[in-house]
């Protein structure tokens, strides 16, 4: 198939629509890069708000059902450009080609990329094609856990990443420090946006218990969970890398001690990565062990559950971990970058060493004995999700530093974000600067498949506030 003949067979390939113009009426242009459509919650509602605003949206990654859905569910252009995780030299180069292509096209004036591979390409499609500013995102650093010539060649791509972007983010401070000591990126170079997290936790509605009295029943009720049953929860990729190994060698010792005990799997299994085949046996097995398979609308499995546990060997700053803790739940993680930032050992719940399922054993038979530190580590994760993981505070601080970023490029003449987004100022004082600064917003968010959507009043930037090199003519 040509690139023309691709171009034009579905809307999820890589051509702009005909009515749509990043540069025009004032808007400017934000491509956001990330290799694998599971991946899109990194900017779900996000984008939303950032349309809302002054900019034009389109999101890259590889084809699929789910890129189709996000593209409805948040009302933003998307394209499938092929973009596997692994390192594929010729596909990529050609994934390259057809990338600064597309960005040449279009001319944004901003690239976000998110990922290993999505901001590898990313950056140097945008660096090729002169995108005024470029974003690489850290949400993870695989060659931490990696080894030999995979070691050098996942860490030379960080390197290489994070050389041709203008700003780089991380989503938590240890993943930032281990960036800094291990010489990814320079100090001054990356920075971490309030509390963490690149796009925040909806505490306040999809992620509130409140919001699901009847999902406890519901999810116990189909998998045949009894009601006065300790459910044990895990929710993530079913491989190596997220402890599944450690986690079924610490059931096999518990299940022995608690009969009332059960576990709840929320996930799939991966070629890449994969467990052993006895792991594998044992999960599929235990009439105990109830395995749901990937799942969207997580929150009603959360509130089936009684405590979440997490013990991976490598993390970015856990998703999972955070709406877990939103949900009330305490938390048993591995004393790791991306796990430490969210847990509170003693506090919102324990932390143990990453591959020792003897200790998480232990950790998770302290809260199936003693259901009160169950509460109290639970209610104490969810007031510091709200405190310092509110999903709004961390959009403004992204669309803050978009704004800075093109002031700093001559894009926009007076950026003045409304919030100033350093990397000390605590997520509290971050709320309280937006409910008092004048921007246009929509929050979008999604509870029983449902869209509720909440306006706040702004002043919106000018079409004039735009020099000539960052917009296009009127009529264009």
């Amino acid at each position: 198939m040509t690139t023309s003949e691709t171009e034009n067979t579905s809307v999820t390939r890589l051509a702009p629509p005909t009515n749509w113009d990043p540069n025009v009426h004032g808007t400017i242009g934000l491509v956001h890069i990330i290799n694998a459509p599971f991946s899109l919650h990194f900017v779900a509602g996000q984008v939303g708000f950032m349309s809302e605003r002054r900019f034009a949206i389109a999101v890259i990654t590889s084809p699929g059902e789910h890129l189709d859905a996000f593209g409805k569910r948040e009302g933003v252009a998307v394209y499938g450009l092929e973009m596997p995780r692994r390192i594929t030299p010729f596909r990529d180069l050609l994934t390259l080609w057809r990338l600064q292509r597309y960005l040449r096209r279009v001319r944004p004036g901003i690239v976000h990329a998110h990922t290993p591979k999505g901001g590898l390409l990313g950056m140097i499609g945008a660096w090729l094609a002169r995108v005024p500013v470029r974003i690489y995102h850290i949400r993870g650093l695989p060659f931490v856990t990696a080894t030999g010539a995979q070691r050098l060649l996942l860490r030379t791509t960080e390197y290489i990443a994070c050389a041709l972007a203008d700003q780089v983010l991380c989503v938590s401070r240890s993943v930032r420090h281990v960036a800094v000591s291990e010489g990814i990126c320079p100090p001054r170079k990356v920075k971490v946006l309030l509390g963490g997290s690149g796009n925040g936790v909806d505490s306040a509605l999809k992620f509130d218990p409140a919001s699901w009295p009847e999902g406890r029943a519901m999810v116990r009720e189909r998998y045949g969970i009894p009601t006065t049953a300790v459910v044990i929860g895990f929710v993530g990729r079913l491989v190596r890398d997220k402890g599944i190994v450690q986690l079924i060698e610490a059931w096999s010792v518990l299940r022995e001690e608690f009969s009332h005990v059960h576990l709840l799997i929320i996930g799939d299994f991966e070629p890449r990565d994969p467990v052993p085949a006895c792991t594998q046996a044992a999960l599929r097995s235990d009439r105990r062990i109830h395995m749901v398979g990937w799942e969207r609308n997580t929150p009603p499995f959360y509130a089936a559950m009684d405590l979440f546990v997490l013990p991976s060997h490598r993390e970015g700053l856990s998703n999972v971990l955070l709406e877990a803790s939103s949900m009330a739940l305490p938390c048993v993680a591995t004393r790791i970058p991306g796990c430490i930032d969210v847990v509170d050992d003693g506090v919102t719940g324990t932390l143990v060493s990453a591959g020792d399922a003897q200790s998480l054993a232990e950790a998770i038979r302290a809260y199936v004995s003693n259901p009160d530190m169950r509460h109290r580590h639970g209610r104490a994760g969810r007031d510091k999700v709200q405190r310092e993981f509110r999903r709004e505070a961390i959009w403004q601080a992204v669309y803050d530093e978009y704004l800075r970023l093109l002031g700093e490029k001559g894009c926009v003449r007076d950026p003045t974000p409304a919030v100033h987004s350093g990397n000390r100022e605590s997520a509290a004082g971050q709320e309280s600067k937006v409910r008092d600064s004048a921007v246009y917003a929509t929050s979008r968010y999604t509870h029983d498949e449902r869209s509720v959507r909440s306006n706040v009043v702004v002043n919106a930037a000018r079409q004039s506030d735009l020099p000539p090199h960052c917009t296009a003519p009127e009529g264009t």
